[in-house]
Formats: structure tokens, sequence, C-alpha cells
């Protein structure tokens, strides 16, 4: 991964939309593009994916929980 090719800000992550992107998710979880396409069309991605026709999508909220990644203000009991 070159250097232009880095994890996410905790600002990013929360600013993502509800599905986002195979690469974008790459980019959250530090996969590379090959790896993680290789990953997807394995079955061993470490999130659930979500098919749109040919194209993934990853859940905002699978990967905030692979990631342990929780919004920041008053917590309730879930």
């Amino acid at each position: 991964m070159s250097d232009d090719e880095q994890g996410m800000t905790h600002e990013e992550l929360m600013a993502l939309p509800v599905a986002v992107t195979l690469d974008t998710a790459n980019r959250a979880l530090l996969l590379g593009r090959t790896t993680g396409y290789t990953l997807a069309r394995c079955g061993k991605y470490p999130v659930p994916l979500l098919r749109h026709g040919r194209q993934y999508r990853v859940a905002r909220a699978h990967l905030h929980r692979h990631l342990g990644v929780a919004a920041e203000g008053p917590s309730g009991n879930e």
C-alpha cells in the first residue's frame, strides 16, 4: 500500500454513507484493492457484503462494528 493509500480517520468513518463501495471499505480496513476483491470473490471478506448487480457494497454499520468504532456522544442501552 502506498503512502497515499492510508486508513481512515474517525471523522471520515463517521461521515461514510449508509453503504460504501468495496474500494472505500478496503481503505477503511487497510486492505489493498487486489486483496479486497480476492477476499470478496472467495467469500472471505472480513465483513458481510451486499451485491448490487456485479458490484459489491459494504454497509457502514458492518464496518463500524468490525472496527469497533462508535459515534461520539451520549451512550444509551442498546
